[in-house]
């Protein structure tokens, strides 16, 4: 009995213990505990509504948030404001709506160039906290501060009282603070290098490639050739004809030349368009397959060349790089076989995608010529696009408009066209031998009759 109530009390004791240490390790103020939870959130990098953030979001500085979102950047904000507190410098929009180069803003819209985006606004923000209090005097040297995007800004304050970063003016000091942070308004955008770099590139890029024509050009439907339109004359200039030039010409008079590419009036250079259309082709991605066969495996590039010289207007037909992959060694090996593939996608008129799904929309059916005489591309609508071809070899305008430059239009497809009666994937239909019973050749009446009457004298069979 001792050792059976020794052990009861040994483990109330026990028990008892055990409270009294789960007691001990909650915190005596509950005040505590909210701090703790609140401070393991914000080293997690979430924020509450008291944040800057959500303050940039509802604040005036509408253009700048949304430049944000599309950048991808409030996770990393988030993870700067759980680390530290932050200062950013927010053009106001008027900045980011008038006064900020069309180009640029493309540019930084571009899908591509999100990269560049988020330079760009990681370098209006400093991972710590800069009051208006603490700005360098005007007597004092510039401070520098390290921004999200480890680049170098510089504080400075002038004569007049006026605080600026870099180049930047401050507007409004002050303008949002949070617990996390603060907000300064400044006058416009800040650009560092390497996105000014950046565009300058793409820029230099871009002058080489394709320029939109602002107006389709006039064609003469009987030659194909391109209608110049005639010279604008200034105010107040004489006029181009003098009297004495409407006066019919006498016989010492000889014609004008022609124009062409080796005459004194020769206005197409030919040879410098193709090569630029060849470049966008290169600079576009996906259709390397295309320029290989026009620069190296024909000399159709020269031939086209030749042909805008003379002031003809083309439109090509690319196959992308998968398309062309599925053709075979045998149908490139034939001699002739690549040119005359690519003669059947040259359109010996001057169309662009909206012209050409207008008039499908329109007509239904178009039958366009091809160099490939005398075989023609059928286009018709279908979902929303243009399709080339029949049912057995079938294209989509897949990239429009890769190049239009009033001479030369590529549009971009994703298969290769063949003519009806040459199309590989066409199962040849052999028609099946028939046996025909044939009659025997029936004789004339005067025969019969000469043969009945043979029969009566007994002559029994008759030839």
């Amino acid at each position: 009995m001792d050792t059976h109530g020794y052990g009861v009390s040994f483990l109330l004791l026990f028990i008892l213990s055990l409270f009294t240490n789960s007691f001990a390790a909650l915190p005596k103020n509950p005040s505590q505990k909210n701090s703790t939870s609140s401070s393991s959130t914000s080293g997690s990098g979430q924020i509450n509504s008291n944040s800057v953030l959500v303050a940039l979001l509802d604040s005036h500085y509408t253009e700048l948030a949304e430049l944000v979102e599309k950048a991808l950047l409030l996770q990393t904000l988030e993870e700067a404001v759980g680390k530290h507190n932050i200062t950013i410098f927010a053009p106001r929009n008027e900045a980011l709506e008038r006064q900020l180069d069309p180009e640029f803003k493309r540019f930084l819209l571009e899908p591509g160039n999100v990269r560049s985006l988020q330079t760009l606004l990681m370098f209006h923000i400093i991972p710590k906290r800069i009051g208006s209090n603490e700005w360098p005097g005007s007597d004092s040297v510039p401070v520098r501060h390290q921004t999200l995007w480890n680049e170098r800004v510089h504080l400075t304050s002038k004569n007049t009282g006026e605080k600026a970063i870099d180049s930047a003016e401050i507007v409004r000091t002050d303008d949002v603070v949070r617990p996390d942070g603060v907000i300064h308004g400044i006058e416009r955008l800040l650009i560092p290098r390497s996105v000014q770099e950046d565009f300058n590139r793409r820029r230099s890029l871009r002058s080489i490639s394709a320029v939109l024509p602002e107006g389709a050009p006039v064609v003469d439907p009987r030659t194909h050739r391109l209608k110049k339109p005639a010279a604008p004359i200034p105010a107040g200039a004489p006029p181009v004809l003098p009297i004495y030039d409407a006066l019919a010409p006498g016989p010492s008079l000889a014609p004008a030349p022609a124009p062409g590419p080796g005459g004194p009036r020769g206005h197409f250079d030919g040879m410098a368009q193709v090569k630029d259309f060849i470049q966008t082709l290169v600079h576009y991605g996906g259709y390397n397959e295309m320029a290989d066969i026009l620069v190296n495996l024909t000399s159709l590039a020269t031939e086209m060349g030749r042909l805008v010289s003379e002031g003809y207007v083309i439109t090509v037909l690319a196959p992308n790089d998968e398309a062309m992959a599925k053709l075979t060694t045998d149908q490139l090996s034939e001699p002739g076989a690549p040119e005359q593939i690519v003669y059947y996608h040259i359109i010996p008129e001057y169309q662009t995608e909206e012209s050409m799904y207008n008039a499908v929309r329109r007509f239904g059916k178009v039958r366009y010529d091809t160099l490939r005489l005398p075989h023609k591309v059928m286009a018709q609508e279908a979902d929303g696009s243009v399709k080339f071809g029949h049912s057995d070899s079938q294209a989509y305008l897949f990239d429009p408009d890769i190049y239009t430059d009033g001479r030369i239009s590529v549009q971009g497809i994703d298969g290769v066209l063949f003519p009806p009666n040459e199309d590989p994937n066409s199962e040849k239909k052999t028609t099946p031998l028939v046996k025909v019973a044939t009659k025997p050749a029936r004789r004339g009446k005067l025969m019969e009759v000469a043969c009945n009457v043979l029969g009566v004298f007994g002559v029994s069979s008759c030839q």
